[in-house]
């Protein structure tokens, strides 16, 4: 599957805000729905994925610049870089999947659905015309569908019908 037709939605929201367990909560129903899915997490600080100690630790420490490491039932692969990668280029590496879902990447250029919570913050991160919805605790009437923050099946049923608009 060429990664170029893979629909991508951007859950956004300011930290602490439960974007990822509004994401747990998606990748769930969405997986009963039979829909397989990509998952690109932004992180503003360094992170590290490898155990010290571990086979691919001890490579990437001997100075290999990517290490990749893979099973029967998955694979992994990190690469050491000197500026970011965008979130294109992260997306060009993905295939096989119907949908991609990334967690942050509020000022990318792909459809967002906002995760709202009024103790929080006071005002939306993004401007109606970049959102495909709105998970709140507060009713939005700005245009774009809002659901109550437990509200999977809305929030799922909004991505599934922008995967179904995207393939037409």
């Amino acid at each position: 599957m060429n990664c170029r037709l893979i629909p991508v939605i951007s859950i956004v929201a300011k930290s602490g805000t439960g974007k990822t367990t509004l994401l747990e909560k998606v990748i769930r129903k969405l997986k009963i729905d039979g829909i397989r899915l990509a998952v690109i997490k932004h992180d503003a600080h360094q992170f590290t994925m490898d155990q010290p100690g571990k086979d691919t630790w001890r490579l990437a420490q001997a100075g290999a610049d990517v290490v990749a490491i893979s099973s029967p039932h998955k694979m992994a692969m990190i690469e050491k870089v000197t500026t970011e990668k965008s979130l294109d280029e992260m997306i060009a590496m993905i295939s096989g999947v119907d949908l991609i879902l990334t967690e942050g990447f509020k000022r990318g250029d792909k459809p967002k659905i906002e995760v709202f919570r009024s103790t929080v913050h006071q005002e939306l991160l993004c401007r109606p015309d970049e959102l495909l919805a709105i998970a709140s605790d507060v009713d939005w009437q700005v245009g774009v569908p809002c659901y109550p923050l437990e509200d999977i099946t809305g929030i799922t049923g909004v991505i599934k019908q922008y995967m179904e608009d995207f393939t037409q």
